[in-house]
């Protein structure tokens, strides 16, 4: 299937879905989910794997085992690009009645990835590579992301103001959003997305060459 952009049906069913997230509502308009949600993020992220790798499309079930919310099923639809062996630097891309959403980076890291982490934020040579990287994408309209302390780690000192927000991270990443507008409904949308996933390579790059994967046992999601 060519990509074609994301029909206007499949964001009128995700406000459906937010009014009304019953099993009924899902049954009832499951075939629109299918045909103007999955299958064009499916080709969406089928073109753009010769250059990023193969994604993942994420289920649309919530986990509500843990969760006050106990809504079944989410309200976007999202891909992400795992680079195998690398674990540290992903893709990733978002439809939902709010538009498209894309981001980069890291979103959870292990405790080993976190010390790596650290190590290369407070590296003379690596640490403003990070902050320099993070200041160009913020300023070209990203956002940046990630879980945070409320202060930096003890024992760690760092004079440098930038570096020393970056060092509060216990995982980073940036991210952009675009509200519902016609390119999105043409195969323009593949360009915005292949486009901004090119301008977070270098984030990504810099999170798998000094974060690294996890040598912990994965914990289960």
């Amino acid at each position: 299937m060519t990509f074609e952009g994301f029909p206007d049906e499949g964001l009128v069913f995700y406000e459906g879905l937010e009014a009304d997230n019953s099993k009924t509502y899902w049954t009832g308009n499951r075939p629109v989910y299918e045909s103007s949600v999955r299958a064009p993020m499916q080709a969406l992220v089928d073109e753009l794997a010769d250059e990023f790798g193969p994604a993942k499309l994420f289920r649309p079930y919530r986990d509500v085992r843990f969760s006050h919310d106990k809504t079944p099923y989410k309200t976007h639809q999202g891909a992400v690009v795992e680079p195998a062996g690398r674990s540290a630097g992903a893709w990733y891309v978002q439809i939902s009645a709010d538009g498209l959403r894309v981001a980069g980076g890291c979103w959870r890291l292990e405790s080993d990835q976190v010390a790596r982490y650290r190590r290369a934020v407070v590296d003379d040579v690596q640490g403003p590579r990070l902050a320099g990287e993070v200041a160009r994408l913020v300023g070209a309209g990203w956002e940046l992301g990630g879980d945070r302390l409320a202060r930096s780690p003890r024992g760690i000192d760092i004079p440098d103001d930038d570096r020393a927000d970056l060092l509060r991270h216990r995982s980073l990443n940036v991210a952009r959003q675009w509200e519902p507008v016609d390119w999105l409904h043409t195969r323009g949308a593949l360009d915005r997305v292949r486009t901004a996933w090119r301008d977070v390579v270098a984030l990504n790059t810099w999170m798998a060459d000094n974060v690294g994967a996890t040598t912990k046992e994965m914990r289960r999601r």
